[in-house]
């Protein structure tokens, strides 16, 4: 039987403390018991349904680490105050001194930078590959590797894990495999396909009004634990936390994302050809011209397309800016960071969102100063979207010369 996430969301019935159709929001930080026993034994992790401190969560936290689980398919889940705040726990719960992560290279550059500069303060080391080919995942793991980490699809390149493939690599290797899958909620169902923990950054689709900055962490019963142990989780010691009424207004969101992905994808594969068309470098993995077009395809529940993302190639970071400043100008989109938005958003990662990887390995993994990474928004007209910005690219002479000569 085929998975249905957005089914799973919708299964779940919650209400208010006073019949309300949304689940009451528990603005406590600090919940009262009837005897010292049961404080300790809430203390001890052994008071099922007793609440303690808010660090460690709250009524509102497990409503949508519960939806979130449902959603991933996963025993359980745990929410946090941002992206980062789901990753950097889980790395640390599951690696120590002396440690070592075999790790995409085309990951969020916040991610990067925790890898390449900051874990190794603690003696945990990572290695940096494509994580695209196999073979060379597996050359890479030594007998002291924990973790393999990658994206579902990769920020900014948008390269496609092989879910299933690094599934097989972990087991035999007795890894764990994390898998971030911020790009493709909905539309890839990562621990479907094997992998042990999915996090998702809940500030960019699943929140979808770029309002609110949030993470979660989607795994067992087990390892959620680890992670909010008062002794040794790393989640309850980081600190991390996600405030009960953003918890409460992300649920509320999460109810409409199967709506919303299904018209950024439908935007998304219409811009995508229409560029192409153009003679643009255009990468979107619901192209047959992308290299992993087919794996996508059969990784995919395929109701929600192939997502809100797609980069162009405009040769130069000048051509790239002036692009994007002619766009904003005519009301198509925002200069920003972040994605999932109901307007759409561009920005050239090579200098914003991935500007933490050194030059030299930009160009090595194919990061070019004049990509542009569109998250392409819920336009109702997007034939008139595209119109518009194909003048705002022959305004700018962005298309080669027999292109621009067509069009003029």
């Amino acid at each position: 039987m085929a998975f249905k996430p957005a089914n799973n969301i919708q299964d779940l019935q919650y209400f208010g403390e006073f019949g309300g159709v949304n689940p009451s929001i528990s603005d406590s930080s600090t919940y009262t018991f009837l005897s010292a026993k049961t404080m300790f034994d809430t203390f001890e992790g052994n008071a099922d349904g007793c609440y303690l401190y808010s660090r460690h969560s709250s009524p509102s936290n497990l409503y949508l680490g519960e939806a979130l689980a449902a959603m991933e398919g996963t025993e359980t889940a745990n929410v946090t105050a941002s992206g980062m705040g789901a990753i950097t726990p889980v790395i640390m719960q599951l690696c120590g001194a002396g440690d070592h992560i075999v790790s995409s290279r085309t990951i969020y550059g916040g991610t990067y930078a925790f890898l390449k500069n900051f874990t190794p303060r603690f003696n945990i080391e990572t290695s940096f590959v494509d994580i695209t080919k196999l073979d060379v995942v597996e050359a890479t793991i030594t007998k002291n590797t924990k973790v393999l980490y990658c994206e579902s699809v990769s920020n900014p390149l948008l390269e496609v894990a092989d879910i299933k493939g690094l599934s097989e690599l972990a087991k035999k290797h007795n890894l764990k495999l994390v898998v971030d899958n911020t790009f493709s909620p909905l539309s890839i169902s990562p621990v479907q396909l094997g992998a042990d923990v999915v996090i998702h950054s809940l500030t960019k689709f699943i929140n979808g009004s770029s309002d609110t900055v949030g993470g979660v962490v989607c795994g067992t019963q087990e390892f959620i634990n680890d992670l909010r142990n008062v002794n040794d989780g790393a989640c309850m010691l980081l600190g991390s936390t996600m405030d009960s009424l953003r918890a409460a207004s992300v649920l509320k969101n999460l109810r409409t994302l199967h709506i919303r992905m299904q018209q950024h994808s439908k935007n998304g594969m219409y811009l995508a050809k229409k560029f192409e068309s153009l003679g643009l470098k255009t990468v979107y993995p619901g192209l047959e011209s992308h290299p992993s077009h087919q794996l996508f395809k059969s990784m995919m529940n395929p109701q929600y397309g192939f997502g809100g993302m797609l980069t162009i190639d405009v040769g130069s970071l000048d051509k790239a800016n002036a692009l994007m400043e002619l766009m904003q100008e005519k009301n198509l989109g925002y200069l920003a960071v972040s994605l999932g938005f109901y307007k759409t958003l561009f920005s050239a990662p090579g200098s914003s969102t991935s500007s933490e990887i050194p030059e030299d390995e930009q160009a090595e993994m194919g990061l070019s100063d004049g990509l542009i990474r569109f998250s392409i928004g819920l336009d109702a007209d997007i034939e008139r979207t595209f119109e518009m910005m194909k003048a705002c690219m022959v305004e700018l002479s962005i298309l080669d010369d027999k292109k621009q000569a067509e069009l003029i």
